[in-house]
């Protein structure tokens, strides 16, 4: 598997060479039904936005089979119960057009202008941000038959002369401003001002829960050890960059308005640990590779596919 951080970065390097060295003349596309799958059309607009994607990264591939291949793995991710909120999607997004030192708004016009579209280029981000959590999940059964147990992960190191890698391991506390999706657009503001002030106010884990007692529907959550690979991919770099008895800042998430306070953290060098960094640092290797082309093999085998 390709992770979204290398595909972005292909997207993004090309999509820099192409506007600074061409002009592009916005195409329009018909759309008409080109394939089912499992009872999910995918037209031929959505076909050429990924066609466009592909010439925006200097990349050869059949786009029609990466619009299957990737109905198959936000269906599949679906079913295991993964959703990708349009709050991550648009951080996401943001982070994007960040790193490539882009306002928002030129962003968006490139996309259309290339022909891709923000809407697709968001539903890209969405399917490979599920597909990754969907491989992390099948690899942690066993499934992918390339689940190995810590103590034989640490047992291979150790017989190359490898020393056992240490890892960053956090206390960390989760706050809660609940926001009911009836009352989304009316509340949400108020709620973010108000979670805002708390994390303000927020100066170690010990006194969270004092500061919630006269706040309604928030809810504080210890969330136990957790080590730094298994942070979730959009907390961690602000979890990281916090300090301990300090807090990130706000997100909007489906719950509502969110904060994570860091209570603690320190650096181990167990069994678990090394475990989790070995699997860190090897999600991007061969394996998890053959990993992604297997699973979406097995998906395409059971799949109900129908060329229109």
């Amino acid at each position: 598997m390709l992770s979204m951080r290398r595909y972005l970065f292909s997207a993004g390097f090309a999509l820099l060479v192409a506007f600074s060295t061409t002009a592009v003349t916005r195409p329009v596309f018909a759309t008409e039904i080109k394939y089912v799958v499992n009872n999910i059309p995918i037209t031929t607009g959505d076909i050429q936005h990924r066609a466009a994607f592909l010439r925006l990264q200097h990349r050869k591939g059949d786009a029609g089979q990466e619009m299957i291949d990737q109905t198959l793995r936000l269906a599949e991710a679906r079913r295991l119960g993964i959703r990708i909120s349009d709050a991550q999607v648009d951080a996401a997004y943001q982070r994007f057009a960040t790193s490539n030192k882009m306002p928002l708004k030129q962003l968006d016009g490139a996309m259309a202008q290339s022909g891709v579209t923000k809407e697709h280029f968001k539903d890209f981000i969405r399917a490979q941000m599920a597909w990754n959590q969907a491989l992390t999940a099948r690899s942690r059964s066993g499934d992918g038959g390339g689940a190995v147990s810590e103590q034989d992960l640490v047992k291979r190191m150790l017989e190359k002369g490898g020393s056992k890698p240490s890892a960053t391991e956090y206390m960390l506390q989760q706050v809660i401003f609940v926001v009911p999706a009836a009352e989304r657009s009316a509340t949400l503001a108020k709620r973010k001002r108000e979670a805002d002030a708390m994390r303000a106010r927020f100066n170690g884990c010990n006194t969270t829960r004092e500061f919630a007692k006269g706040l309604i529907d928030v809810t504080v959550r210890d969330l136990g050890r957790v080590l730094a690979p298994q942070l979730p991919a959009d907390w961690a770099e602000q979890i990281k960059a916090t300090k301990v008895g300090g807090a990130t800042t706000t997100r909007e998430t489906d719950r509502g308005v969110e904060f994570i306070g860091i209570c603690s953290s320190r650096e181990v060098s167990d069994d678990k640990a090394a475990q989790m960094v070995f699997q860190s640092e090897g999600s991007n290797d061969k394996n998890a590779d053959e990993l992604s082309k297997k699973y979406v093999e097995e998906l395409r085998k059971k799949a109900r596919i129908i060329e229109r």
